[in-house]
């Protein structure tokens, strides 16, 4: 028999396990109720099915549950994808966990110097930041940044998606260390690729033109002569279409920060600078930087460098003759984004590379480089490389933005923002941001039927992320140190050659050697592993004459070398 309090314990406990229930309920339902919504109504297309797409929402609901009511702090630079992560993406992740999420944007270099004040001082300014993958050389030996490898197995593997699929991104090469961890995981990436304008290339009457002064058929240059030849016969032979003045080349010179980054992503490599090897050269990269084992030993040709080498001095070299000869007037006095917007007036012919970001921005109904069915009047190739190049070598930049943990955050903090980092390149939403910004990480997506329909609108960037050029076409590598440090050197040293102040072989060995001194500043740093060893100097000809980077001089001048759109880009296949 039940005594009467017992029955009276057990109507509570009843009701209370009901209001626990009611408000675990209440809890969540709005939260699952908003997945459905923004899975409905935002997240289409997707390469996932509704059901799988609510599957994921649902774990981010549940393990985010420890963290509900946070407030979490992130940056990147300020490109459309980041924008759509910013706008759309922050807010959905709210609305499905609970996290707030303050997305900042700035400029490339104000995230870098941001991560370097976190670095430096150990104070959590961020809860996680969305860099280059070009500072993989730094994190590695840093022992600031968190091993996403470690971390995903032990101190956040609650937090690690199930259905993240490491392996179907495609830019992981990138954020790996020479010790085989993954230190950052890619959130978007493009390309630094050939841009030229189809539909003029392809007027009967400029192909005979062409092939009349100079013998060989207008098409997509194979090599720098041929770029030079096309960027001559538009500048200086055509000169108007249609009562406007056009030019053979575009490009940009301003005393910038952005000029470091026209030269280090990846002048030097289009020329031949550096080794053979991918991602990228070894021993000498496309910095000029040479390794041994994993310890930078010099840039300069003195230490078996190449970054004051022949190769170096002609690639700069040419970057200053067509510039002043077949850009735009204005073009010494504009910066990354300034001369962005020219390619879309419809007055350039060619850009010898051009970074893929701006495809979206080129692709806008009415623009007089879009046709009226909205396929572009031009199309990206691979980009020409220079007369020390040699097959096996990088052919050009691709820039991976990617999220970086630091160990200066606290761990509850790090686990709150590698959800959101997940979120924003999980299946259930790559697919549209890849359509909205256009910056692809995954395969998946870009074997998807929806990017094949896609594929005439875009100009050729479906064609390059579906071949092996995405794999060629490689950040800056692990070769570099310092990469904040360094970084600033670029534009530095060589907006003096292009002011006039310093020849072209001066400025490029005070380039080198400045370079070295920073290694040898850095070389006793006492958290850092695989830290810079300085080869003593040696004469340049004991190394010119050794095979590899640094390359003797070429003096003839290699013919002009061109194949048709449909030809050259099976470079890529």
């Amino acid at each position: 028999m039940i005594h009467p309090n017992k029955h009276y314990l057990l109507l509570v406990l009843f009701i209370f396990l009901v209001f626990i229930s009611f408000t675990v309920t209440a809890e969540f339902d709005p939260k699952l109720n908003a997945a459905k919504h923004w899975v409905n109504n935002e997240f289409q297309p997707s390469t996932l099915t509704l059901d799988e797409q609510m599957q994921e929402m649902a774990w981010f609901t549940s393990a985010s549950q420890p963290f509900s009511g946070m407030k979490i702090r992130v940056v990147s630079e300020r490109i459309a994808t980041h924008w759509y992560e910013a706008s759309t993406l922050a807010k959905a992740f709210y609305e499905i966990t609970g996290i707030h999420v303050v997305h900042e944007l700035t400029g490339e270099d104000d995230v870098i110097k941001k991560l370097s004040a976190q670095i430096m001082t150990r104070q959590n300014l961020y809860d996680a930041y969305i860099n280059d993958s070009d500072l993989i050389g730094t994190h590695f030996r840093s022992n600031a940044v968190v091993s996403l490898s470690d971390f995903m197995q032990f101190e956040g593997e609650s937090v690690t998606l199930p259905t993240l699929d490491l392996q179907d991104f495609i830019g992981l090469k990138f954020t790996t260390g020479p010790d085989g961890h993954l230190y950052q995981l890619p959130d978007q990436q493009f390309a630094n690729l050939y841009w030229y304008r189809h539909d003029w290339f392809n007027r009967k009457d400029f192909k005979k033109r062409f092939k009349s002064r100079y013998g060989y058929e207008l098409g997509v240059p194979q090599n720098w002569q041929a770029y030079e030849d096309i960027a001559e016969f538009f500048s200086e032979d055509i000169k108007e279409i249609d009562g406007k003045r056009i030019y053979g080349h575009m490009d940009y010179a301003k005393t910038d920060p952005s000029l470091g980054w026209r030269m280090s992503d990846a002048w030097l490599s289009m020329a031949g600078v550096g080794d053979k090897g991918l991602p990228n050269g070894l021993p000498v990269d496309e910095w000029g930087i040479r390794v041994e084992g994993c310890h930078p030993v010099g840039a300069s040709v003195e230490r078996g460098g190449a970054l004051n080498g022949p190769a170096a001095a002609y690639a700069v070299d040419k970057f200053i003759y067509w510039l002043n000869r077949f850009a735009p007037e204005e073009s010494i006095h504009l910066n990354f984004t300034q001369a962005g917007e020219w390619p879309g007036k419809g007055l350039i012919a060619q850009q010898i590379f051009w970074y893929t970001a701006f495809v979206a921005d080129l692709t806008k109904p009415g623009l007089p480089v879009v046709n009226q069915d909205g396929t572009p009047k031009w199309r990206v190739a691979p980009s020409p490389v220079g007369k020390y190049w040699q097959t096996g070598m990088k052919s050009g930049y691709q820039d991976a933005g990617s999220w970086t943990l630091l160990k200066s955050t606290p761990l509850k903090r790090q686990q709150a923002a590698w959800l959101y980092a997940q979120f924003v390149v999980s299946k259930t939403v790559s697919l549209k941001k890849t359509l909205v910004g256009l910056t692809p990480i995954r395969r998946s997506d870009i074997e998807s039927e929806v990017m094949t329909q896609r594929a005439p609108y875009l100009g050729g960037l479906v064609e390059f992320y579906r071949s092996r050029g995405r794999d060629v076409w490689t950040p800056t590598g692990t070769n570099v140190p310092d990469y904040p440090g360094l970084a600033n050197y670029w534009w530095q040293y060589i907006s003096r050659i292009i002011e006039g102040k310093v020849t072209t072989q001066k400025g490029m060995d005070n380039f080198a050697a400045a370079v070295d001194e920073r290694l040898a500043l850095i070389a006793d740093s006492k958290e850092m592993s695989c830290e810079p060893k300085l080869n003593p100097k040696s004469t340049r000809d004991y190394w010119l004459e050794k095979a590899g980077a640094p390359k003797q001089a070429i003096t003839e001048q290699p013919k002009g070398r061109t194949l048709q759109y449909e030809e050259a880009i099976h470079v890529w296949q």
